[in-house]
């Protein structure tokens, strides 16, 4: 995720509840266990971590077992360290004491909480970026790095890229609610070059070497409530030095492991590309701005989100007033304005009938009166006076300048011209005419889209007549 373009929009859940989430994360409730275990004779060595002879104890007070149990000992400290949840008083002594975060677990606000937590996701992102060291000690009990082929910013930089690939296809708000991404295929989205059609042997063999990686790693960040994951079945590994086979099809693939970003993962991994400098907004975030912010910022949102964010927006204010602000706010004749208001009218089906006189004081708007008219009568209003045709031309190249800003050449737009074109007799001889910003644009997107040829022609036709009217 090299670029800085806006990520969808997400609902994060309130923070009292991610705050409560947090406190119960394995990982950081036994950092704050231990960092209330902690005491004068506890030691740590010159890096902070608990030095050897002290860690079964520490084990022993999470109530771990097993072969394991030392080092999610020495990681619970590492995250009470790091978190600020430990502090080492005195180097040389190796010796500390309770950390002034500590507290803020029982009595700090739940964006304290939330700031101790994303300081231990933090701690274990950084080792998940770590590799596996077993079987890289040499004779002498040393770590032999010659042997480590290892790029840490490397390794780093292609964690972040599968993360926010995870945070694109999991995390907005018109993503599937809690839909798991499989492995392979999050695995592939970072690995095969886009425009690849059939992934050469190579290629594949990165893909499978890149899950296993990734497999060490989501395990890793469960703990600290990052991720939801189905590890990779191990009976697929029928032999240790050899990497599982692509899945055969769809029915196996959630043996190759399936992930997704937690509730407390998506708010995390939102606060990390907000803090590299992405656009990543969250619904809600335009609730106490201005009608105008409210329309520019849903421009490019998603249909359920931009629907998600306006509700937020109109609960805050009075119907009358509400409407009043968005109709001044969708006013304007620049390349932005029909999707401000083409979003202003979706905005405004969402208010009552107490707007009425809102839509009634713009009925002879040129830029607001066709809209108007739309909203009275759908909402059954008397004495709504019909428009002109210029009122009627004008609306339908705004409405499809929106369409286009909004969706591209999608199918509905394709539908959308073919019934114009089919209903309004004469309509490319009329409409080249409309003194409207966007005429020649939208005809000559109507040339592209519409399938009969000789429609398309026409539609050409009458956007060479509307530039050259334009003077361009």
């Amino acid at each position: 995720m090299s670029d800085r373009s806006p990520l969808p929009p997400v609902r994060l859940h309130p923070e009292a509840e991610l705050a409560r989430d947090a406190l119960s994360t394995p990982l950081l409730s036994r950092a704050a266990r231990l960092a209330r275990w902690a005491g004068p004779d506890t030691r740590v060595d010159a890096g902070g971590g608990l030095v050897e002879e002290q860690l079964p104890a520490a084990a022993q007070a999470l109530g771990l077992s097993g072969d394991d149990a030392a080092a999610d000992a020495s990681e619970a400290w590492r995250v009470a360290v790091d978190a600020g949840l430990v502090e080492v008083v005195d180097e040389e002594q190796g010796t500390v004491t309770a950390g002034a975060d500590l507290a803020l677990l029982t009595g700090g606000s739940p964006q304290d909480v939330l700031a101790v937590w994303l300081a231990a996701l933090e701690t274990v992102l950084a080792d998940a970026s770590v590799p596996d060291l077993d079987g890289l000690v040499d004779e002498d009990g040393e770590v032999d790095l010659s042997a480590l082929d290892w790029d840490p910013e490397g390794e780093a930089e292609f964690l972040d890229g599968v993360l926010g690939n995870l945070y694109l296809l999991t995390a907005g708000e018109d993503a599937p609610d809690g839909a798991p991404v499989p492995l392979p295929a999050l695995a592939a989205s970072v690995i095969v070059p886009s425009g690849m059609g059939e992934p050469t042997n190579d290629v594949l063999e990165q893909v499978s070497d890149a899950m296993m990686r990734l497999d060490d790693q989501f395990r890793m960040l469960e703990p600290v409530g990052f991720v939801a994951y189905q590890p990779v079945d191990e009976a697929l590994m029928a032999d240790a030095d050899e990497e599982p086979a692509a899945p055969v099809d769809d029915t196996d693939v959630s043996r190759y492991g399936m992930v997704r970003l937690t509730p407390l993962g998506v708010y995390g991994m939102r606060a990390r590309l907000l803090e590299a400098g992405f656009e990543a907004p969250a619904v809600g975030d335009l609730a106490d701005k201005g009608a105008d912010a409210l329309l520019d910022g849903t421009a490019e949102f998603p249909p359920r989100a931009a629907q998600a964010e306006t509700e937020q927006w109109l609960q805050r204010r009075e119907s009358l007033a509400a409407a009043r602000e968005l109709l001044s706010a969708a006013r304007g004749s620049d390349a932005g304005a029909p999707l401000r208001r083409l979003r202003c009218q979706q905005a405004l089906s969402l208010v009552g009938a107490s707007a009425e006189p809102a839509l009634r004081e713009v009925l002879d708007d040129s830029e607001l009166g066709g809209l108007a008219r739309v909203w009275l009568t759908e909402h059954g209003a008397v004495d709504v006076p019909a428009p002109s045709e210029a009122m009627v031309y004008w609306l339908t190249i705004d409405t499809v300048a929106a369409q286009l800003a909004a969706e591209g050449n999608s199918e509905e737009l394709r539908a959308l011209v073919e019934g114009l074109a089919r209903q309004h007799g004469g309509f490319f001889e009329a409409v080249w005419r409309v003194d409207h910003p966007a005429t020649a644009d939208v005809l000559e997107a109507m040339g592209r889209l519409h399938p009969d040829k000789k429609v398309a022609k026409e539609a050409r036709k009458a956007a060479f007549k509307a530039r050259s009217q334009q003077g361009g």
